[in-house]
């Protein structure tokens, strides 16, 4: 049994917090800058964010670390000091997390590298693993109580992170893939792939986040569920998708659309629920009041909602834990 597994005892399904990046961006933080800094340099705002989504009910709030691997680091000359950003993300958030009046968990976010394994690209198994362990030595030092290895689409990079992880920390391990195209990853794995490969390393829970809409996130975890009808499934869906509007970014995904989804997932067995890139305290406010009962589910047209969602041109992602400039869920 592990901290996921009792709490979920004792609530029956979390909530996950939602999108650091844009919260970031409305404190200060500059296109093109590193999230990670701000863990030292601004402490108080990074804190902020984490104390909003838990006010709104989450469960489960990510560190502001999304980007914080040295290949990540690297983009701001930031490489030397990846076990500092780390431990102070996971501080920060710690601070949230211990200030509120029910036991909130503190996952230590860890992105992707960026990098392609051999033979595609020159990343290695080992300097994979590394580059990991390296991040989650961090993230444990500074009071995680779980890691969370997010918005992933190649299975090996996954196994090599956690193996890193694992070669410098007890924590559980949480993994999630995005999914982008007809249900399938970018690298083409699905639900089915998945679930079955990510089980047999052990992890503690498997699902899903960021993706390029609601229906392919839903599907792949419907497919994960009905792989592995006992795993522990993790739902963390874009809020819509973004739109332009004049020369601000907006998601389609109202707070209305992400409580009627969170619903759908509860329905179809996933145990713990959140929103990623585009969401806000509001969406998950409002997720949380409809989970627990508070107030009735939204009439959505989840069809009409999909149909507008997937007509919308993609926009280019960058670095993501969402696919916004800076790395951060946006």
């Amino acid at each position: 049994m592990t901290i996921l597994d009792d709490l979920i005892a004792e609530r029956g399904v979390l909530l996950i917090d939602g999108a650091m990046g844009t919260e970031l961006f409305a404190r200060g933080l500059e296109s093109g800058g590193a999230p990670e800094l701000w863990n030292v340099e601004h402490p108080d705002r990074v804190t902020a964010v984490h104390a909003d989504y838990v006010a709104a009910g989450s469960d489960i709030i990510l560190t502001n670390s999304f980007g914080g691997t040295g290949f990540r680091l690297k983009l701001h000359q930031l490489d030397s000091r990846v076990i500092e950003l780390n431990e102070a993300a996971a501080r920060v958030a710690r601070e949230a997390a211990d200030a509120a009046d029910r036991r909130v968990i503190v996952a230590g976010s860890m992105g992707p590298t960026g990098e392609l394994l051999e033979p595609m690209g020159s990343l290695t198994p080992e300097t994979c693993a590394q580059a990991f362990a390296e991040q989650a030595k961090g993230l444990d030092a500074g009071g995680a109580d779980v890691l969370w290895i997010e918005t992933m689409s190649h299975l090996d990079e996954i196994v090599g992170a956690v193996e890193g992880a694992r070669s410098v920390s007890d924590l559980p391990i949480v993994t999630t893939l995005s999914y982008d195209t007809a249900g399938r990853t970018m690298m083409g794995v699905t639900g089915e792939e998945a679930v079955t490969r990510l089980a047999g390393l052990g992890v503690d829970a498997v699902g899903a986040n960021c993706g390029n809409n609601l229906a392919d996130t839903e599907a792949a975890l419907i497919e994960m569920r009905s792989t592995n009808p006992d795993i522990l499934l993790v739902s963390k869906a874009n809020a819509g998708m973004p739109e332009w509007h004049g020369a601000d970014l907006h998601y389609s995904g109202s707070p209305e659309v992400m409580a009627a989804h969170a619903v759908r997932q509860r329905e179809a067995g996933i145990q713990i629920i959140g929103a990623c890139c585009g969401s806000s305290p509001k969406h998950l406010a409002m997720m949380r009041e409809v989970l627990d009962g508070d107030i009735p589910v939204p009439d959505v047209d989840f069809e009409v909602a999909v149909r507008r969602q997937v007509t919308k041109p993609r926009e280019r992602r960058g670095r993501r834990r969402g696919g916004g400039p800076a790395g951060a869920s946006y």
